[in-house]
């Protein structure tokens, strides 16, 4: 199991991402992706499926037309980690890449 990132170990991880933020009422991170269309949008979907699940870690996720919500966290450890931290960095390359 990823222990939680608490502190500055948190703040440092958070400021290398670009988007993203934390949830109020909840130890996660969310980010809306938006696409030029719903094949777009399903394609990111599917890259990211293959890296979640090379991680065994995945997303929480809700797909309207072009816009993908995103929300991260590690059940297991009942917040935000490192595992969710690399997650992220790799939608937002995905997203990048398309």
């Amino acid at each position: 199991m990823s222990p939680r990132l608490e502190g500055p170990d948190r703040a440092n991880a958070l400021k290398t991402l670009s988007g993203w933020s934390e949830l109020p009422r909840r130890d996660a991170l969310s980010k809306t992706f938006e696409f030029a269309d719903f094949n777009a949008a399903f394609g990111f979907m599917t890259r990211c499926a293959l890296v979640a699940e090379s991680m065994n870690h995945h997303p929480e996720w809700f797909n309207v037309y072009r816009r993908v919500e995103v929300v991260l966290s590690t059940h297991d450890a009942g917040g935000i980690t490192e595992k969710d931290i690399a997650l992220a960095r790799a939608m937002d390359k995905i997203a990048e890449d398309r």
